[in-house]
């Protein structure tokens, strides 16, 4: 997370998470009105509630709903080994297309084969997907504060904002002009 930010935390039990069929693993979700709604009244609840009663119900509700929502690809993982995480960082703070596996491989003094593997045994995720996230993650960033959608498109090194646009719906579900308002 990037900015400021306003975190909230709904704790499930394993069991429960398993029974639900809710990731096992750190993931982004869409939001749904309904979910919003529901988190919003849960951060009155008290921490220990009657599992019968309306507090009960309403958690188990959430629960079902989380399990509902499709996740987002809004994941740029940071690797463990420290000067992969510094140029993983530096991209973070400077996302661009422009940036290549080649320079990366060179920066670390590997074969771009070894950094390949070496990438995604650290991520995860391949590459130009991790570098791909990073970039959304920017825009929804910087379109979040006003910037013009050409303007995000051009700094991020996509040929058009049309491309843009293309990627962004294709990942996201919609385009960047109706993101925002969308999830007002």
């Amino acid at each position: 997370m990037r900015g400021p930010v306003t975190m909230l935390n709904t704790f499930v039990t394993a069991e429960t998470a398993q029974a639900k069929g809710l990731p096992a693993t750190c993931c982004v979700l869409e939001v749904s009105t309904l979910l919003r709604c529901l988190l919003d009244e849960a951060i009155d609840l008290p921490a220990h509630y009657d599992l019968d009663g309306r507090e009960g119900k309403i958690m188990g509700l959430l629960v079902d709903e989380i399990a509902t929502m499709p996740q987002l690809s809004l994941n740029a993982p940071l690797p463990a080994d420290p000067q992969l995480a510094r140029l993983c960082c530096a991209l973070l703070d400077q996302p661009s297309l422009q940036v290549d596996i080649d320079e990366m491989a060179d920066a670390l003094n590997m074969s771009r084969r070894s950094f390949t593997r070496f990438f995604r045994a650290q991520t995860g995720i391949g590459f130009a997907q991790w570098r791909q996230q990073a970039c959304l993650l920017a825009a929804i960033a910087r379109l979040g504060d006003g910037d013009s959608v050409t303007t995000v498109a051009m700094d991020l090194g996509y040929g058009s904002p049309s491309a843009f646009t293309a990627l962004f719906q294709r990942v996201l579900g919609t385009p960047p002009s109706r993101y925002f308002k969308e999830r007002r």
